[in-house]
């Protein structure tokens, strides 16, 4: 892609494909969305990027097992974090990390920015960063509709991006938030590449039986109402937090891991449902 003068798209020149992960409100498990989105991408042998911008609660780090890494400055920016090689031979898929919570001493540490600052830090988290050729670049949003979207907005407004996965949980206090974030992606003009329905259902790890404990439909509703795609429903499954949790005890890798659980299985479909829609690629 030609960089337009001025514009802070150079470092996104190789990237083929941009998802950000929305949500209306906090708790609805976005930032799980997105580690399953970036671990099902690389399982599927593509090349992937994970840029964390939720500043005030930069909780990737973690969620990949990657909270002791440090980000390496290089003459041509910020070098990603690189998550251990799988001992799967036949991936051919890379996945790499970008987050805040890489600088901060103590992830018990809060930031207490204000607005300019932050939209500093995020137009230096998409215009210098490192990161080579990549299939898919995904970035984990704040909650809301905040000064950071609008910041985000504007740093990504000739980038291209494919679109946004909006992520929401059953229960209508968290699909009423849903509306304002897709009528927030109208009035910037992202395209919103479809709903997923997070937490629906909690999978008993002993009987593999599915509750509806925060009832079930909600997302899918919504999805109709504004005519944008229904990419499909998560449950709660306590293997997975085990799973993100004990990573360090394992002997294999995070990646290989979540290709033989359960919730690989069904997240498959949902990302397979955003590739069908063969959005043209950018780089």
């Amino acid at each position: 892609m030609e960089a337009k003068e001025g514009l802070p798209t150079v470092s996104l020149d190789k990237v083929k494909h941009i998802i950000l992960i929305l949500s209306g409100k906090g708790g609805v498990g976005k930032s799980s969305v997105t580690t399953q989105t970036a671990l099902t991408l690389f399982s599927m042998g593509y090349k992937v990027g994970v840029l964390d911008i939720d500043l005030t609660g930069p909780s990737l780090p973690r969620m990949f097992g990657l909270e002791k890494e440090s980000i390496l400055q290089s003459a041509r920016g910020w070098v990603p974090v690189a998550m251990k090689s799988p001992e799967d031979t036949n991936i051919s898929g890379s996945l790499s990390v970008i987050s805040l919570g890489f600088l901060l001493d103590n992830r018990g540490n809060s930031v207490v920015w204000r607005g300019p600052k932050k939209a500093a830090m995020i137009k230096q988290f998409i215009s210098d960063v490192c990161w080579g050729e990549l299939d898919y670049l995904l970035i984990d949003t704040p909650p809301g509709t905040s000064d950071e979207h609008i910041s985000i907005a504007e740093q990504l407004k000739w980038a291209n991006p494919d679109g946004a996965i909006i992520v929401t949980t059953p229960q209508s206090v968290a699909t009423a938030d849903v509306k304002k974030e897709i009528n927030f992606c109208k009035k910037v003009e992202l395209n919103i590449l479809g709903i997923i329905e997070n937490m629906s259902g909690f999978v008993c790890p002993h009987c593999s039986e599915c509750t509806n404990i925060f009832s079930s439909g909600g997302g899918e509703k919504l999805a109709a109402e504004f005519s944008v795609p229904y990419l499909g429903n998560i449950p709660i499954d306590p293997k997975f937090v085990e799973l993100i949790e004990n990573q360090h005890s394992y002997e294999t890798s995070l990646t290989d891991l979540y290709k033989e659980s359960a919730l690989f299985e069904v997240f498959k479909p949902i990302i397979t449902k955003v590739l069908n829609e063969k959005i043209q690629s950018r780089a």
